[in-house]
């Protein structure tokens, strides 16, 4: 019996979930791990199904409805750093987004939680809700 494995070249590292505030930024925290280049792969940034932000072929592609609003730090690319950075961000900015790195046949993936100032308060006040239905009272 043959087994085959392949080993990833690199994996992606990040925080799981970011919040902000309306009108202001927010970066999506991810590296490469171990710390190495990423300034000959292919980066893409996704929201659900819309490219937010491609780099490929050391060039940057602003996805539709985020133009002048995103970037990633490509000065740290070398270092291996492709976060992604949206500006003057809405409520609509909230919710999920993957970042996908490729480098020849080595593809991989990590997702991003994004967490708005009207999201925050609404789950810090649930949790306060069910913490207090649930405390019985001392007699």
């Amino acid at each position: 019996m043959c087994v085959f494995s392949r080993t990833a070249e690199f994996k992606l590292i990040g925080l799981r979930v970011d919040e902000y505030q309306s009108g202001s930024a927010v970066t999506l925290s991810c590296h490469l791990s171990p710390e190495i280049s990423a300034v000959a792969m292919e980066i893409r940034w996704f929201k659900g199904t819309d490219c937010v932000c491609l780099y490929k072929n050391r060039q940057v592609t602003e996805g539709r409805g985020y133009e002048g609003r995103v970037s990633l730090f490509t000065q740290e690319l070398q270092r291996g750093n492709v976060s992604l950075q949206i500006r003057d961000c809405t409520e609509s900015d909230a919710g999920q987004y993957l970042c996908q790195v490729t480098n020849r046949d080595t593809t991989e993936e990590i997702t991003v939680k994004v967490r708005g100032e009207c999201s925050r308060h609404y789950q810090t006040r649930t949790a306060a809700r069910s913490i207090y239905t649930t405390h019985s009272p001392l007699i």
